[in-house]
């Protein structure tokens, strides 16, 4: 018995794919999907070794080497205590962050520089946006994330706020160019919400299941009484003509009668 390679989807932290892995699964049963986390400063590398068949990463990406498919951009929030004084609005400027310690951690996935980077700079960087998040309850800064980071770090003690002038991250469905299979391309019709039938992978072509027509339901017979009447009384077509007939003959012999002299 053959069996079918798995197909290999990395995703970064804060990209969810099950909406499209349960899709997969019901289109493709005979092909195991393999959900591969990598973080977020290692989603390019993986695709670009084969380590996977493709990946939800985010962007940029070298296009001379990878393809992708832009799905959505994120809203960037600003990671802060619950008492912070930041906290009282509902949405934050970059002027109001000038005089913050904000965050810059080496996994940034908002493309800050030293130079872009509002705020104060940290003594250091942190290693990771999880680190980050620990010196933010620790009140000693701020931190500026994609919203879905922000949730994934949630703690009870930290909240967020968005901030519309801050640059956004945008999630992408990218693979290596030289390897765009059938697979690959179920995959694209799935994030793309193509149905069964317009998909260009492995199953394109395939005609759809006809579907049987639904039979007519049979007419009710009507019943009849015994003597050959319809039921609810209406009699035949016989029992008519037969019932003229008798009228008829009857005014007939009443015609034919004569009169009864006094």
């Amino acid at each position: 018995m053959q069996v079918n390679p798995p197909f290999r989807l990395a995703y970064v932290p804060g990209v969810t794919p099950g909406k499209w892995a349960r899709v997969w699964i019901e289109r493709l049963p005979d092909v195991r999907l393999d959900l591969v986390p990598v973080p977020s400063t290692d989603g390019e590398r993986t695709l670009r070794e084969g380590a996977v068949d493709a990946g939800l990463v985010r962007l940029p990406v070298d296009k001379d080497v990878l393809s992708a498919i832009p799905l959505y951009t994120e809203t960037t929030v600003v990671v802060i205590p619950k008492d912070h004084w930041l906290a009282a609005a509902e949405e934050v400027s970059l002027e109001e962050l000038a005089e913050e310690v904000v965050f810059h951690p080496l996994d940034d996935t908002l493309g800050f520089t030293a130079d872009t980077l509002p705020g104060r700079p940290a003594i250091a960087r942190p290693d990771t946006t999880a680190d980050a998040v620990e010196l933010v309850a620790a009140n000693v800064g701020v931190l500026l994330v994609p919203q879905s980071l922000a949730r994934l770090h949630h703690r009870r003690d930290l909240t967020y706020r968005t901030v519309p002038e801050a640059p956004q991250s945008q999630v992408a469905l990218s693979w290596p160019q030289e390897r765009t299979t059938d697979l690959v391309e179920e995959f694209i019709g799935i994030v793309r919400g193509r149905t069964v039938n317009s998909s260009r992978g492995r199953g394109a072509g395939q005609p759809a299941e006809a579907q049987p027509k639904k039979a007519a339901a049979p007419r009710k017979p009507q019943q009849q009484k015994p003597g050959g009447q319809k039921a609810g009384g209406q009699k035949t077509g016989a029992q008519k003509s037969a019932a003229q007939k008798g009228r008829g003959g009857a005014a007939a012999a009443r015609r034919g009668k004569p009169k009864r002299r006094s």
